[in-house]
């Protein structure tokens, strides 16, 4: 288990770790159930940052989370928004074409635009947590984001042979993946009582929209549509998270 955790945290960041001599599938697959605590990790680094940021301008603050975030996740993510929004515009329609658009290492105005959109999108939602001193609402949405890619693999077929996906789509616990979801979700519950409830319904409907873009045009996910559901997740509760103002 130490190794399918090691194996999450160096492709879900950049933070250094031992080197793995042999990975096997099954132990990619295990590494899934350590996603939203590899989101602990990285939203623990960013809180970090904040507090020894807070003598700076909030926009500033807002400019340097920002950016380690970007750095600390490698923009994996990102990479993964970008080529999805480039073979949706592209693809026509048409899943075999989406799906080579989606390989193509180039980037499109579709790419470009999405990116500028999601990262004005966040820079603007960092500068209301930073102004409040929500702390919070950073570690629950890159938590919450990263659940949701453990739920669209247990529920959702994955559609391109081959790869670090492939694997995660045949060896996860679906056991072990149901369980931490409904604990996730017991304490948003537990915690933040109907506003935690309201959050978990309003991502919730998030996640079935994105969820089925993704079967109408391809009849399940890739790895690059999973790291848009990811990015689109994290906007979407910081920004649910700030109009309800949890506390």
């Amino acid at each position: 288990m130490v190794k399918s955790f090691i194996i999450a945290l160096q492709f879900l960041s950049r933070i250094p770790t031992p080197q793995l001599k042999s990975i096997s599938d099954k132990e990619i697959g295990r590494s899934l159930i350590f996603y939203p605590l590899v989101g602990l990790i990285i939203s623990t680094l960013l809180i970090g940052l904040l507090y020894l940021s807070s003598a700076l301008a909030i926009n500033i603050q807002a400019a340097i989370i920002l950016i380690a975030w970007v750095l600390i996740t490698g923009g994996l993510h990102l990479d993964g928004l970008a080529d999805s929004a480039d073979a949706w515009i592209g693809g026509q329609n048409d899943k075999n074409k989406t799906l080579d658009i989606m390989k193509d290492p180039r980037c499109g105005p579709a790419a470009v635009s999405s990116l500028i959109v999601v990262l004005i999108l966040k820079f603007s939602l960092l500068q209301e947590v930073v102004n409040d001193d929500n702390w919070q609402y950073i570690l629950i949405a890159i938590i919450v984001a990263r659940a949701s890619i453990i739920l669209l693999f247990q529920t959702t077929a994955y559609v391109r042979l081959g790869g670090l996906g492939e694997s995660l789509a045949n060896h996860h616990s679906a056991s072990l993946g149901w369980l931490l979801l409904c604990l996730l979700s017991i304490l948003l519950v537990w915690f933040f009582h109907w506003q935690g409830i309201i959050l978990l319904i309003v991502i919730g409907l998030l996640f079935l929209s994105l969820r089925f873009l993704m079967i109408k045009r391809l009849g399940g996910t890739t790895g690059d549509t999973a790291g848009a559901l990811c990015e689109l997740m994290e906007v979407g509760t910081l920004l649910t998270l700030i109009i309800l103002q949890i506390e």
